[in-house]
């Protein structure tokens, strides 16, 4: 019999990565970069001169290879492709807590 484990909403942390929060948010940014390019019917290589990076590098972010590709450098991406890009910066949800990272897209 297999057990099954609920998932904490966050497959790095299910697999007990350190930084699991931050792979996590340039995942959800990898994925919306991603669907901008699909949706733009973009080759990579058309995409890849947009963002001002080597096409294999691109390639590998878009398949979630983003180790050595920083947050700062995916939201640039985001807006060479003609997004807005906004950071909101709150209070923990409880006092004493740790903060969170988290994507959130507009419609």
């Amino acid at each position: 019999m297999t057990d099954i484990e609920k998932s904490t909403g966050n497959v790095y942390a299910d697999l007990g990565q350190v930084d699991a929060d931050e792979m996590q948010v340039k995942a959800q940014l990898a994925a919306k970069i991603g669907d901008i390019i699909k949706s733009r019917k973009l080759n990579q290589q058309q995409a890849a001169e947009i963002l001002g990076l080597p096409q294999p590098k691109l390639s590998r972010m878009l398949r979630g290879q983003f180790r050595g590709i920083s947050e700062a450098k995916m939201i640039d991406c985001l807006a060479h492709l003609g997004r807005n890009v906004q950071i909101v910066i709150g209070p923990a949800r409880r006092n004493n807590s740790a903060g969170r990272v988290e994507v959130v897209f507009a419609a």
